[in-house]
C-alpha cells in the first residue's frame, strides 16, 4: 500500500516521540542527528507536539559556542493510553502517562473452556473499567487503549481473523468492544507488541535486525528486520509457531501435525512433563500457569524430572530458534513473554546449548540470545504504543461525523476536555479501522 504524506507524516512524530520518551530530555538537534530528518523538519514535529500537550520544554542545554539549546520532555500528565494483553488464560490491562510509565494493572483469569467472544470482551471491559478507576483519572485523558489478541488480525478492519486456540475465525472483537469501551480502539497482535515493547525498551533497543521469540500458551516470532517492524503483507509476519518441527508430529489447533507450538507452547510442555513422568505432582492438568510455576519451582530445587523436561523443552526450542538465526541473521533473539520470564535462566541456557549445536557458525557468531529485561508485560507495553500511534494519526485529521452512543461499562469521555491532546482525540470516531505501519 502506498503511504501518504500524513502516514509519513505520522510516521515521523511517532519516531520523535519515540526518541524523546527514550532519551528525556534532549535537544532538536539531538533529534535530528537521531531520526535522520533535518532541524526544520524535527522543529516543527516538536512544535506540533507541544501544541497537542504531548510534550514540555524544560530547559536549556549549553551549546558550543553557539546560543543555548532547548530541551524538551514527554509531558507524562499530558494523557493517558491503556494496553490490553488478551491471552488463553487471562486478561492482563495496564494503564500508561505519556511517558509509558504504569499507572494501573488489572488481570481477570479466563477458565478453561471460557473461550466465547462476548466472554472475552466481558473481561477487557471490566479490567479496563478497573484501570481507569484505580488511577483516579478523568475519561478525557484517556487517549486510546491498544488491544493485543492471539492469531491473525486485520488491524484495518479491527478483526480477529483467525485464533487457532479458540477456533475464533473473523471475529468483529473491535466492534465488540465498542459497546462497552468508549475510548478509540487499536487492534494488533502479541507478536507486533512484543516486538515494538523490545525494540522501544527492551533487548533490541538499538538494533537493525532482531527475533522476539513469544513463548506462552501460544508461540511465534516478533520480527525487527531493518531497525523496523516487520508485518509481512497482509500483517501475518512472524507465525513461525506454526512452521513444522516434526514430521507428523503432535497433532496442533490449526489443524497440521508437528509444528513448534505444540513442542515449546505451555500446553506443548505439559505433554513433555505427561510423557516423561504421566504421574508426576508437578503436572496440574487444568492448569497451565500452575504447571509451569511448578516446573520452575522444582528446576531451581533440581528435581530430576523437572531439569529433563526443562531440557527437552530447549532442545526443540533451540532447533527451532537455530532455523531463525540461520535464516534471518539477527543481533538478538530475545525470549519473551510469560513461559519463558517463568522458567527463566534454566531454560536460556539449554536453549543456547541447543542451538550452538544447530546453527551455522557464522550466523551464530553475530548473534545474542537473551530473556526479554522488560520488568512489566511487554504486551501491554507495546499495545499501549499501538494507541499512542492512533492518538498521533487522529491528531489534525478532519472531524468524523458524530456517531451514536454506546453503552459503557467504563466512563465516557465528557465534552470538555482537559488540553489539547484530548481535543484533538476527540476528532477520532470511537474505534480505530486505520493506522500508518510501525
Amino acid at each position: 500500500m502506498k503511504r501518504t504524506s500524513r502516514d509519513i507524516r505520522t510516521a515521523n512524530r511517532y519516531g520523535v516521540l519515540r526518541q524523546i520518551i527514550a532519551h528525556a530530555p534532549t535537544s532538536r538537534q539531538e533529534l535530528a542527528a537521531a531520526t535522520g530528518l533535518s532541524i526544520a523538519t524535527v522543529a516543527t514535529l516538536v512544535g506540533e507536539l507541544l501544541d497537542l500537550g504531548m510534550l514540555t520544554e524544560v530547559g536549556f542545554e549549553d551549546s558550543a559556542g553557539g546560543r543555548p539549546r532547548g530541551l524538551v520532555a514527554v509531558n507524562a500528565s499530558g494523557g493517558a493510553l491503556i494496553g490490553v494483553d488478551i491471552a488463553e488464560t487471562y486478561v492482563r490491562v495496564e494503564l500508561f502517562d505519556l511517558a509509558l510509565d504504569v499507572l494501573a494493572r488489572a488481570d481477570e483469569d479466563m477458565r478453561p473452556g471460557e473461550i466465547r467472544p462476548e466472554q472475552v470482551v466481558g473481561h477487557v471491559a471490566s479490567a479496563v473499567g478497573s484501570v481507569v478507576a484505580q488511577a483516579g483519572i478523568e475519561g478525557a485523558r484517556v487517549l486510546g487503549v491498544g488491544v493485543s489478541v492471539p492469531g491473525q488480525v486485520d488491524r484495518e478492519a479491527g478483526v480477529s481473523e483467525y485464533a487457532p486456540n479458540w477456533d475464533w475465525h473473523d471475529v468483529p472483537l473491535l466492534d465488540l468492544l465498542a459497546e462497552h469501551i468508549a475510548y478509540p480502539l487499536y487492534l494488533d497482535n502479541p507478536l507486533r507488541a512484543c516486538a515494538i515493547a523490545e525494540l522501544w525498551f527492551g533487548a533490541a533497543r538499538g538494533r537493525g535486525d532482531a527475533v522476539i521469540v513469544n513463548l506462552g500458551t501460544g508461540v511465534g516470532a516478533g520480527l525487527v528486520l531493518g531497525g523496523g517492524l516487520h508485518r509481512g503483507v497482509s500483517n501475518s509476519a512472524g507465525e513461525w509457531g506454526h512452521t513444522t518441527l516434526v514430521l507428523d508430529g503432535r497433532l496442533c489447533h490449526c489443524g497440521n501435525h508437528g509444528c513448534v507450538e505444540t513442542y515449546v507452547g505451555a500446553p506443548g510442555i505439559m505433554l513433555n512433563l505427561r510423557e516423561s513422568s504421566p504421574d508426576s505432582a508437578l503436572l496440574h492438568p487444568e492448569d497451565q500457569t500452575a504447571t509451569i510455576d511448578a516446573l520452575a519451582r522444582a528446576v531451581a530445587e533440581r528435581d530430576p524430572v523437572a531439569v529433563e523436561v526443562v531440557r527437552d523443552t530447549a532442545r526443540y526450542l533451540g532447533a527451532a530458534i537455530a532455523d531463525l538465526v540461520n535464516l534471518l541473521n539477527p543481533e538478538v533473539v530475545v525470549l519473551s513473554s510469560w513461559v519463558a520470564a517463568t522458567l527463566g535462566e534454566p531454560l536460556l541456557r539449554d536453549v543456547r546449548e541447543a542451538v550452538a549445536r544447530r546453527a551455522l557458525k557464522r550466523p551464530l557468531a553475530g548473534t545474542e540470545i537473551v530473556l526479554s529485561p522488560i520488568p512489566t508485560d511487554p504486551v501491554c507495553l507495546g499495545a499501549a504504543t499501538f494507541a499512542l500511534e492512533g492518538t498521533l494519526n487522529s491528531a489534525g485529521a478532519k472531524p468524523a461525523k458524530p456517531t451514536k452512543p454506546t453503552a459503557s461499562k467504563t466512563p465516557k469521555a465528557p465534552k470538555a476536555g482537559d488540553g489539547k491532546v484530548a481535543a484533538a482525540r476527540r476528532t477520532a470516531p470511537a474505534r480505530s479501522r486505520t493506522a500508518p505501519p510501525v
